[in-house]
C-alpha cells in the first residue's frame, strides 16, 4: 500500500481499492441501515468512480505531457533544449535581457558541435537535486506543462548519488543517467588584505567576519568547526554576491561560496587588495567535486554524441578558455589529467 502511495502511476490501482473497501463496508451495513444510507452508498461509489476516472484522466495527461525525445527527434526538430540553473552567476544567468555564463556558453557549443540550435530551459532550483532531476529530465514540472529538457547542466558526476536509494529501496534517480564531468569544484574563501593580511588557516580567521549564503554548506562549516570556534563571526546572507558586497563595504573580512562563484565576484571587483586564500577546511569532509550533465536514462545516445563534442572541447584547450574570460580557473575532471 505504500508503495502506491508513493507512487503516480499508482494512483488509479488506490482509488479503485478505496473505492472497494467502501463498497464492501456499505454492502455489509445494507439491510440494517435506511433507504438514505442506501442512497448515500450509490452517491458515494458514483462519487469514488468520478475520482478514480479523474485521477485517471490527470494521470493521462500528465504521461502526455512529458514527453521525452529521443535522438533522432531532437535531430529532426533542429534545437536542442537544455535546462540551466535561473540567476546563478558565474555559470548561468541574464545580463542586459541576454543569457550568459559558463554554463550557458558550454550548452550552446555542445549544440553547434551536433548541428543544432541552442533552445534554453531557464531552472529556477528546487529545493533538492532530486527535485529538479524530476522536474526537468523525467517527469515534467506542472506548471511548465511538463515540458522536459533533453539535457540538463551542473549536475554532481558522483557514484555514490547517482546509486542513492529511498526508504524502499528503490533507485532515487533510476531515470536519469548522470554522464559527462567537465569541471572539478571546490570551495574557496576570499579576503580583503586592508583588514585580513593573510589566511593561512581558517584559525586566522578568528576575530573577523565571515560572509556566507545563508543555509549553505560554509554556513554549516563555519558555524560549527573546531567546535563552534568561528560561529560568533559567520555572518549570513541571501546569496554569495550580496555577502561579497558586504564585504566591499567593510561589514565582513572575508567570504567563502564556491570557487567558480568567488573567482568571478574578485574578477568583477577588480580590487587588488581583495585576495584569494590557499588555506584547508579541515573536518570538512568532501571538499573537491566534479561537475556534469545528465539526461533521461532512455537517451543514451545524445549522451554519447554529447560526450564526443564535450571532449574535444576539453582536450583542445576550448573549456580553459571559456572560463578564463569570465576569471575563473578551471581544473579538469579526473579522467582528462
Amino acid at each position: 500500500m505504500k508503495s502506491l502511495l508513493r507512487s503516480a502511476s499508482g494512483a488509479p490501482a488506490v482509488l479503485a481499492m478505496l473505492m472497494h473497501f467502501n463498497a464492501l463496508r456499505l454492502l455489509r451495513s445494507g439491510e440494517t441501515r435506511p433507504a438514505i444510507a442506501r442512497d448515500d452508498f450509490f452517491t458515494s461509489l458514483r462519487a469514488v468512480r468520478l475520482l478514480a476516472l479523474l485521477g485517471g484522466l490527470l494521470l493521462c495527461l500528465g504521461t502526455a505531457q512529458a514527453q521525452v525525445r529521443d535522438f533522432d527527434r531532437i535531430v529532426e526538430s533542429g534545437t536542442l533544449r537544455v535546462a540551466l540553473y535561473q540567476n546563478f552567476p558565474p555559470y548561468s544567468y541574464e545580463q542586459d535581457g541576454q543569457p550568459r555564463g559558463v554554463d550557458y556558453e558550454l550548452a550552446r557549443a555542445l549544440a553547434d558541435g551536433l548541428g543544432l540550435k541552442l533552445e534554453l530551459m531557464w531552472a529556477p532550483p528546487g529545493e533538492k537535486l532530486d527535485d529538479d532531476l524530476r522536474d526537468y529530465i523525467w517527469r515534467g514540472r506542472v506548471t511548465a506543462q511538463g515540458q522536459l529538457a533533453d539535457l540538463m547542466l551542473r549536475v554532481p558526476y558522483d557514484r555514490d548519488y547517482a546509486q542513492m536509494r529511498n526508504e524502499l529501496g528503490e533507485l532515487v534517480n533510476e531515470r536519469v543517467v548522470m554522464f559527462g564531468p567537465y569541471q572539478r569544484e571546490r570551495w574557496q574563501l576570499a579576503f580583503d588584505r586592508r583588514r585580513l593580511p593573510e589566511v593561512p588557516s581558517i584559525v586566522a580567521l578568528r576575530q573577523h567576519p565571515v560572509g556566507v549564503e545563508v543555509e549553505s554548506v560554509p554556513s554549516f562549516y563555519l558555524s560549527s568547526v573546531q567546535g563552534g570556534m568561528l560561529s560568533q563571526e559567520t555572518r549570513h546572507y541571501p546569496t554569495p554576491k550580496l555577502a561579497f558586497a558586504a564585504m566591499q563595504g567593510g561589514e565582513v573580512d572575508a567570504v567563502m561560496a564556491l570557487r567558480g562563484e568567488v573567482d568571478w565576484l574578485v574578477h568583477e571587483a577588480g580590487d587588488p587588495q581583495l585576495a584569494l586564500a590557499e588555506n584547508a577546511y579541515p573536518d570538512m569532509g568532501r571538499q573537491i567535486w566534479e561537475i556534469g550533465m545528465a539526461v533521461h536514462e532512455t537517451n543514451r545516445q545524445l549522451a554519447y554524441a554529447l560526450e564526443e563534442q564535450l571532449e574535444n572541447l576539453i582536450l583542445d584547450g576550448s573549456l580553459e578558455r571559456l572560463y578564463a574570460r569570465y576569471g575563473l580557473r578551471y581544473e579538469k575532471p579526473e579522467q582528462y589529467q
